[in-house]
């Protein structure tokens, strides 16, 4: 007789049963709290009428959470061949409601497994999570696929996506992901709460996807812009982006912002009214 949800064994006699020993170069560190997972499910919002991409699933906590808090169906994708035994006791606990495909996230897309309307909730392998999240915010064609992100950070990552301006932490991931998201740090989960313990403090963070961006701009000169601005943000904007053109100055001060400024002390407003000064469409 299959095992229901709530019939499955705990995490911890999983993870020996199968011999799942976090992988360092996988960038893994399970979390084993069920009530903890389930959280985080419930942060994502009504699951019940969405399908629920989810990232390095590893042995399954946050996807059994996720199914027991009502998601339509959940798509897994594990690179850890080892996992897959373990992911399909849960397959076979959920009424086949979880589909899992084994591969590199970086490589495969997820799309044709799924069904609008889509939310992304991973804790995601730490080796990735920043590259994943980029992509999710710079497809060719906005909106995206997904409605909504609820993803698990290095908390220094979470600051670095919710940092407003004259802040340290200030960047280009913030100003992708404030462009065309609302971002807010849900809360912060201590390293033991993983295994094995990570050195930081993890943070989950919840990203609405916004119908259209915030204000109007090219996404690949705002992207380059944010490049040039940031690699080298102790300089005056003068000097960081003077390979823009000699007239880099002029288009500063026609963007209402000063050449002498730092990247860190312009508003995301204030790079996409100069990232269509130098389109020209502003």
């Amino acid at each position: 007789m299959t095992a229901s949800l709530e019939e499955l064994p705990p995490l911890r006699e999983v993870i020996a049963a199968h011999g799942l020993s976090a992988r360092k170069a996988l960038g893994q560190n399970f979390l084993l709290d069920l009530n903890l997972t389930s959280k985080i499910a419930r942060r994502a919002g009504d699951l019940t009428a969405c399908d629920v991409l989810e990232i390095g699933p590893g042995p399954g906590g946050l996807t059994r959470g996720l199914l027991r808090e009502g998601a339509r169906k959940v798509v897994a994708i594990e690179r850890d061949s080892r996992c897959l035994p373990a992911l399909g006791e849960i397959a076979e606990a959920s009424g086949e409601r979880l589909t899992v495909l084994e591969g590199d996230a970086l490589a495969l897309d997820p799309r044709p497994h799924l069904t609008p309307p889509v939310r992304i909730v991973a804790n995601l392998p730490y080796n990735v999570g920043t590259e994943l999240l980029v992509r999710w915010l710079s497809p060719t064609e906005w909106p995206p696929f997904w409605s909504s992100l609820t993803l698990m950070f290095q908390k220094e990552v979470a600051e670095r996506i919710v940092a407003k301006p004259g802040s340290k932490a200030y960047g280009r991931l913030a100003i992708l992901a404030q462009w065309r998201a609302e971002p807010r740090i849900a809360f912060e989960i201590p390293p033991r709460a993983f295994t094995p313990p990570p050195k930081v403090t993890s943070a989950v963070v919840h990203l609405d996807r916004l119908e259209s961006p915030r204000f109007p701009a090219n996404p690949e000169t705002l992207s380059r812009l944010t490049a040039l601005a940031f690699n080298q943000r102790r300089k005056m904007l003068r000097s960081s982006l003077k390979s823009l053109g000699p007239d880099v100055e002029a288009q500063l001060t026609s963007a209402g912002i000063e050449p002498t400024w730092r990247a860190e002390q312009v508003s995301l407003e204030g790079f996409c009214r100069l990232s269509r000064v130098l389109d020209g469409t502003n």
